[in-house]
């Protein structure tokens, strides 16, 4: 079965952390730091920004692929996807603040919420199924003339 919201999140996700890395490595040459952050603040905070972001993101596309292995493709689990991404870009531009910020802030609660929603909706499906069979009507059983 492929699942085609998690697999596009996943590759979303996987950009969105090499852009993570190359964004310290800049500052690591600038900075001449090899190891560690040298006491630069900024380097610390895109690190921290990279920490948070693959904290998060295992989680998400773990509670993603589930969700959609169990009750097919939906408008909602793309959403939460789109969503988490555009969370996941907003926070590390807030981290290079030193002050606390609305770039941030909305990272982390837009991560929080999409989270949280995606645990209670993996947490409901296995109590509204009928004897264990998915009783929702995914886009790939209608494709296929059931």
């Amino acid at each position: 079965m492929i699942l085609p919201i998690t697999l596009t999140i996943a590759g979303a996700a996987a950009i969105l952390n090499l852009w993570l890395a190359i964004r310290i490595v800049a500052v690591r040459v600038k900075g001449k730091v090899l190891i560690g952050d040298g006491g630069n603040a900024l380097l610390s905070a895109r690190m921290r920004a990279q920490l948070n972001f693959i904290e998060y993101t295992p989680l998400v596309l773990i509670l993603m692929g589930l969700i959609e292995f169990a009750r097919g493709t939906n408008h909602w689990l793309w959403g939460a996807g789109i969503i988490y991404i555009i969370g996941r870009v907003l926070h590390p531009f807030g981290l290079d603040r030193q002050t606390a910020n609305p770039l941030r802030a909305a990272g982390i609660l837009t991560t929080w919420a999409v989270l949280l929603g995606l645990a209670i909706y993996a947490l409901t499906i296995p109590y509204t199924t009928r004897d264990g069979v998915i009783t929702t009507v995914t886009s790939d059983s209608l494709g296929a003339g059931h």
